[in-house]
């Protein structure tokens, strides 16, 4: 087989270890920097979560927007190659750029627009600024993403010409402008499932690299290299993140990392035509939002908790599972549904 044809994967992991050591290599500045600034997580007080408050004490004061390192990696490593290919078109090293329109330019943007809005919200709450000294209100978040996927939904509508939904083992269906609402709710939901799962050492995290380790294969199965690479740059940089956030964690994620990766993951699914398997390879996701949402509406219509605590991790926390033994838990199923979600992409027929 000539090595044109295995370039593709040798540039993947090629960046994936690129993306490993960058962010591992930088962390030391950036807990430097967010220790000798106090930029430590404040838990909530006993009256707004007296359960979190419980269990969670010992936490306080621990850094948080760690996630600034997977989006800062990978936003470095996308540029530098970038103009590296442009100054220098026929270099080895300029044919590793993975930036390019068609695949990976919504991405990264919707990336770095979303990790920037997350970060300020994480240093109005270090800060103790906003709505009960706690960062910006949720409708005030809400509106934000639902912008950046108003943006996103139409860069596919109008200039990727793009309103097919892909129905697993049914076919690709145009729906016309109906992409567009469809498209702002993945996004939006994804996201903010995303940040609740961000709430134990390691738990955010491992199940955002599970996801972008399934999503990355199946644009390599569809010849999206560009993409898959882009989506290998972010495991490796998670897998850094992750080295120093496993419990004890050395800082926290935060809505810098959650929320922008949780938009990123949104739009690969989207890019990948495969948002119908979302909820199946990113099940703890929805999970963790359905356990939030339905102890709201408990809490509303029935006046009493279906959970000790919401998110559900919490509710494990709260019967007695050790921090670890849940995240490690949740890692398998993780594992398990990533598979399964591949394995349909795999087996369907259906799409081209």
């Amino acid at each position: 087989m000539p090595i044109i044809t295995f370039f593709p994967i040798i540039k993947i992991f090629l960046l994936a270890t690129a993306g490993f050591l960058l962010a591992f290599s930088i962390t030391p500045l950036l807990t430097h920097f967010l220790y000798k600034y106090k930029m430590g997580k404040t838990i909530r007080s006993e009256v707004e979560a007296p359960v979190v408050s419980k269990l969670h004490k010992d936490k306080s004061g621990t850094p948080t927007m760690g996630g600034i390192l997977v989006w800062v990696t990978t936003l470095f490593l996308a540029v530098v190659l970038f103009y590296v290919q442009k100054f220098f078109p026929d270099s080895s090293l300029g044919r590793l750029n993975f930036l390019t329109r068609p695949e990976t330019l919504l991405p990264l943007g919707a990336l770095v627009a979303s990790s920037l809005v997350g970060l300020v919200d994480d240093w109005l709450n270090v800060r103790g600024r906003g709505v009960f000294k706690g960062g910006l209100r949720m409708w005030h978040r809400i509106i934000v993403y639902t912008i950046i996927a108003t943006v996103g939904a139409l860069w596919f509508y109008f200039k990727l010409d793009w309103d097919l939904l892909h129905i697993p083992f049914f076919g690709d269906y145009q729906i016309g402008w109906l992409y567009i609402p469809f498209f702002m709710v993945v996004i939006v939901a994804t996201a903010f499932s995303v940040n609740e799962a961000d709430g134990l050492d390691g738990l955010a995290g491992g199940l955002l690299l599970a996801c972008f380790v399934a999503f990355g294969a199946m644009a390599f199965a569809t010849g999206k290299f560009e993409l898959a690479t882009f989506c290998a740059v972010i495991v490796g940089s998670l897998l850094a993140f992750l080295w120093f956030n496993i419990n004890p964690a050395r800082f926290f994620m935060g809505d810098t990392g959650a929320m922008g990766l949780g938009v990123t993951l949104g739009i690969v699914a989207m890019l990948t035509n495969t948002a119908l398997l979302l909820p199946i390879v990113g099940l703890l996701f929805m999970v963790e939002s359905l356990s939030v949402i339905i102890q709201v509406l408990s809490k509303k219509f029935r006046g009493k908790k279906v959970f000790i605590s919401s998110p559900i991790h919490h509710h494990l926390e709260a019967i007695g599972w050790s921090e670890p033994k849940i995240v490690m838990r949740f890692w398998v199923i993780s594992a398990v549904t990533a598979v399964l979600g591949l394995i349909l992409f795999l087996i369907d027929k259906t799409l081209v």
